[in-house]
């Protein structure tokens, strides 16, 4: 089954970090995807820009509206995520324990939906 494992950290305390630490946990998140392929288990990762990069789309009534920056209430961002194959839940969470952010923030562990009729890469 398929998980999306979706990293919540505050980004102000994460840039307050040194540059050293921050270079060790994406070099630890990059190694963790490369123990997940070799499982079998990797599907995507990636960090996000910073949640002032975003842009909110709503579309109300037939009409476009388009809002700068994040829509969150919570000091905590989407700071990255990893798509992965787990057996179950249980493994999901195992392996939603190594990435490095969950250090620092939250990693919230989804199962995927899978629907018929979508694109394959």
């Amino acid at each position: 089954m398929k998980y999306l494992l979706l990293v919540h950290h505050d980004e102000e305390a994460f840039n307050e970090l040194s540059e050293t630490t921050r270079k060790e946990m994406l070099e630890e998140s990059v190694e963790l995807t490369h123990q997940l392929h070799a499982n079998g288990q990797y599907l995507n990762a990636s960090p996000l820009h910073p949640a002032s990069t975003a842009m909110i789309v709503q579309v109300r009534g037939g009409k476009q509206f388009v809002t700068d920056g994040p829509f969150v209430e919570t000091r905590e961002q989407v700071a990255g995520y990893f798509l992965i194959n787990a057996q179950d839940l249980n493994e999901a969470v195992r392996i939603a324990s190594h990435v490095p952010g969950a250090r620092i923030g939250t990693v919230e562990v989804r199962p995927v939906v899978e629907i018929t009729g979508l694109p394959t890469t």
